[in-house]
C-alpha cells in the first residue's frame, strides 16, 4: 500500500489525501483543462495535489495560471528532430514522463531530494501518463481509434493496466464496458460556468471585452478545438457553405487546434475544400485563457460538430455564456446537453447542420440589436450550472476512499 511518507497522507478515511494527476501536455486541451480544474479543487478541500506534466516545446507552465496550493511537477520533453515519427514521439513521452515520476517516487527530486516518497492516489489522466506509472487509476475522456502501431498499443494498455476506471459520462462507460468489458465509475467533469456568465454581462468589461472581438470579426459562428477529423472540422465547412447566401453576412471562426498529433494532412484538405467551396474561415489558433470567455460570449452561435466526445465542455462553457450550441447530435452530447431545450440544437449531417445554423441565425436577426432569448438563455445557463469542480472533486474523494477500503 502506498505509504505516503512525504506529507503525511493517510489512508484513514478521513484526513488529507495525497494525490498525483498527471496529464501529457500544458497545453490547452479539453483533457489537460479538465486535469487543471480538478487539480485546484481538490486542493480547495484540504488535499494534497501534485500535478506532473511533460513541459513542451520549452513550455515552463501551464497556458494559464495554476493555484499556488498546487505543486506542479513540470517534466522538460525536448523537441523532436525532424525525422521522429509520431509514434516515436510518443514513445518517448511514456518514457520521460515515467523516468521522472518514477525517479520521485524512488528517491525524492527538486526540494525533497533525498526523501522517499508515494501517494495515496496516482490518477492519470490520458493515455500517455496512464502509460507512463504503474498502479494508477485512469480517466477515460473519450475513447480514441488509431491506426498508429504505437498509439494502437498504447491506447490498448492504457486501458488495460490501471487498477479502476473513471469515465467522465455514463455513454463513455457504456462504450467502455461494451468494447473492453471494463466497469467504470462515471464522475462527470465540472464548469467554470461563472466565468463564462460573467462574460456576457450587459455592460462594463465584459461588453467592452465582447465588442473587441465583434469589431474584429464581425457577426460569427464560433468553434473551439481546431482543425482535426475528431472534432469534424470538415463537415462545419460544407455545412457552412451552405449558408453563403445569407442577406446577413457572417463568418466563420475556429478557435484552438493545439494537438500532439499531425493532422497537416487533414488540415490542408479541410482548407482546400473550404477554398473551393468559397468558405473563408478565420483560424485564431490558440486563444489566451483570458480572452476565451469573452469569445465565445461574443459568437452569434456555438458550432459544436465533433464526431466524438466524451462530455462536451467547451459547448457547456458556451450556454454558461448565454451562446445557443449547434452540435452532433451523439448520446453523449444528448446526455449531458440533452435538458437544454432551444439552446441546443443536434444536427447529423452538413445539411442538417447548416439548417440549424441558419434557423437560430435568423431568430437573433437584425443583427446587432437582438436581445437574446431570456428562456433560451436560462435553459442553457441552468444546464451548465449542473457541473460543479467542486463536486466533482468531492465524488473523486469518495472514489478515492472506496478504492483504499
Amino acid at each position: 500500500m502506498p505509504v505516503g511518507t512525504e506529507r503525511g497522507a493517510t489512508t484513514s478515511g478521513t484526513g488529507p489525501l495525497s494525490v498525483a494527476l498527471l496529464t501529457y501536455s500544458t497545453r490547452p486541451r479539453g483533457g489537460v483543462v479538465a486535469t487543471l480544474a480538478l487539480a485546484e479543487a481538490l486542493a480547495r478541500a484540504g488535499h494534497q495535489v501534485d500535478l506532473w506534466t511533460l513541459a513542451r516545446g520549452g513550455d515552463t507552465g501551464f497556458f494559464r495560471p495554476v493555484d499556488p496550493s498546487v505543486r506542479v511537477r513540470a517534466v522538460p520533453f525536448p523537441d523532436a528532430t525532424d525525422d521522429e515519427s509520431v509514434g516515436q514521439r510518443i514513445l518517448r513521452s511514456i518514457a520521460v514522463l515515467g523516468e521522472a515520476f518514477d525517479a520521485h517516487r524512488a528517491t525524492g527530486t527538486g526540494t525533497d531530494s533525498g526523501t522517499a516518497y508515494d501517494y495515496d492516489v496516482v490518477h492519470a489522466q490520458d493515455c500517455i501518463s496512464a502509460n507512463a506509472v504503474v498502479d494508477c487509476i485512469r480517466t477515460v475522456h473519450h475513447l480514441d481509434t488509431f491506426t498508429t502501431p504505437e498509439l494502437v498499443t498504447c491506447h490498448e494498455r492504457a486501458l488495460r493496466r490501471p487498477r479502476a476506471h473513471v469515465c467522465v459520462s455514463t455513454a463513455v462507460a457504456a462504450e467502455l464496458a461494451a468494447g473492453w468489458g471494463i466497469d467504470a465509475t462515471v464522475i462527470p467533469n465540472g464548469v467554470d460556468a461563472a466565468r463564462f456568465t460573467a462574460a456576457a454581462a450587459p455592460r462594463g468589461p465584459a461588453l467592452q471585452a465582447r465588442e473587441r472581438w465583434r469589431s474584429r470579426l464581425g457577426r460569427y459562428v464560433l468553434t473551439v478545438g481546431g482543425i482535426e477529423p475528431r472534432k469534424g472540422t470538415s463537415d462545419l465547412i460544407e455545412a457552412f457553405a451552405l449558408l453563403r447566401g445569407r442577406s446577413t453576412p457572417v463568418s466563420l471562426v475556429l478557435a484552438g487546434g493545439e494537438t500532439l498529433f499531425d493532422y497537416r494532412g487533414y488540415r490542408d484538405h479541410v482548407l482546400a475544400r473550404a477554398a473551393e467551396l468559397g468558405v473563408e474561415p478565420v483560424l485564431l489558433g490558440p486563444v489566451p485563457d483570458e480572452e476565451l470567455p469573452a469569445l465565445v460570449a461574443a459568437a452569434s452561435v456555438f458550432a459544436f460538430p465533433s464526431a466524438k466526445e466524451g462530455f462536451g465542455l467547451a459547448a457547456l462553457e458556451a450556454l454558461a455564456a448565454g451562446v445557443p450550441v449547434v452540435t452532433r447530435d451523439l448520446p453523449v452530447l444528448r446526455e449531458v446537453l440533452g435538458a437544454a431545450g432551444s439552446a441546443v440544437s443536434f444536427a447529423s449531417s452538413p445539411t442538417g447542420f447548416a439548417a440549424a445554423l441558419d434557423r437560430v441565425l435568423d431568430a437573433a436577426e437584425p443583427w446587432p440589436g437582438t436581445s437574446p432569448d431570456p428562456a433560451r438563455t436560462a435553459a442553457g445557463r441552468a444546464v451548465a450550472s449542473r457541473f460543479s469542480w467542486d463536486l466533482a472533486a468531492s465524488r473523486h474523494v469518495a472514489f478515492y476512499r472506496a478504492l483504499q477500503r
